[in-house]
């Protein structure tokens, strides 16, 4: 048996190597924004800078109102309706969009202190709403291990975690307690199969598979197929009572932004055009040679290349109908 498992996970390396060499085949893409659909862009785009000062700027961009975030912005597009999010429509495949920050409950006092609205989360199946996952009993537990947890008499760390705030349009934005500095970090996304969804980013967008936690926890199954066989149990904080399902996970990075991904599932997610979170975008330098990449790699267009204010952009659909903009960035 021993044997058995060293043969899969030596073919599971080389499955990862050639992943690897693949990405290094595509020509160098960029993370570059993140596009909300928005009753009032202008009111949006100066949302931003009140919570993340340190790192968000209200400007405009290729005109559009924009945030701009270290190398990234945050742009908005005027729809006359609100647009649809998952309290109020059919889940897509964005789940939300955060910052990493040096003191995440400091921050969230901050917000309070503001006025902001915090997006709660419950400690438990029979418990109460909190702010901070970190007011949650530790290791993300599912309902019998919370209960084993209260009679060992276990209590939250109070320490760092992460938390939400619902911003306008009703956009879902996390600040997670990280590192020594503030600044956007990650789209977090949900799909089906994470570990389908990874190779897909890595074959065509020349993404990088995370070392250590992100890549490990989405491991396949079974050697050779993406495929998720098995859901790991509801476990808490989450937003629905009734539990969070976090495994299998997983991510993948474009430069230094995470990808990062939690499983759903049954399938059934919607298209993300016209939703709170429209798509988000990469750049090349070279819009033709992408464009002609990717469709002989047979990937779906959902709009041809086309002039994009300043520049030129076309549209791709990637895993569980997510729209990714390619921009020309010369």
């Amino acid at each position: 048996m021993k044997l058995i498992a060293r043969i899969a996970w030596l073919v599971s390396l080389a499955g990862l190597a050639a992943h690897a060499q693949d990405a290094a085949k595509v020509e160098p893409l960029h993370f570059h924004h993140v596009h909300l659909n928005s009753t009032d862009p202008a009111a949006a785009a100066a949302y931003y800078p009140k919570p993340f000062a340190q790192s968000a700027t209200k400007t405009t961009f290729n005109g559009f109102e924009a945030v701009k975030t270290g190398n990234i912005y945050i742009l908005f597009t005027k729809v006359n309706a609100p647009p649809q999010n998952e309290l109020t429509g059919p889940q897509t495949s964005v789940w939300h969009f955060g910052w990493n920050t040096p003191n995440s409950r400091e921050y969230n006092e901050k917000f309070r202190a503001m006025g902001l609205t915090i997006a709660q989360m419950w400690d438990a199946a029979d418990g109460k709403l909190v702010d901070l996952s970190s007011d949650t009993l530790p290791g993300f537990p599912t309902q019998e291990q919370i209960l084993e947890l209260r009679a060992k008499g276990v209590q939250p760390t109070r320490q760092g975690g992460f938390g939400y705030l619902r911003g306008p349009d009703g956009a879902m934005i996390e600040n997670a307690q990280a590192g020594t500095t503030e600044r956007f970090n990650h789209v977090h996304m949900y799909h089906e199969h994470p570990r389908c969804a990874m190779d897909w980013y890595v074959t065509h967008l020349g993404a990088r598979m995370p070392q250590g936690r992100g890549g490990a926890a989405a491991a396949p199954a079974e050697v050779g197929d993406c495929h998720t066989k098995l859901y790991a149990p509801p476990t808490w904080p989450s937003f629905a009572k009734t539990g969070f399902v976090r495994d299998p996970a997983g991510g993948v990075n474009i430069d230094d932004i995470s990808i990062s991904i939690r499983p759903w599932p049954g399938g059934g997610l919607v298209s993300t055009r016209g939703k709170l979170v429209d798509h988000w975008a990469v750049s090349t330098a070279d819009l033709d040679a992408t464009v002609a990449r990717l469709k002989r790699e047979n990937v779906k267009f959902l709009e041809e290349i086309h002039p994009w204010g300043s520049s030129r952009a076309a549209m791709i659909e990637g895993p569980d109908r997510i729209a990714i903009e390619i921009v020309e960035v010369k």
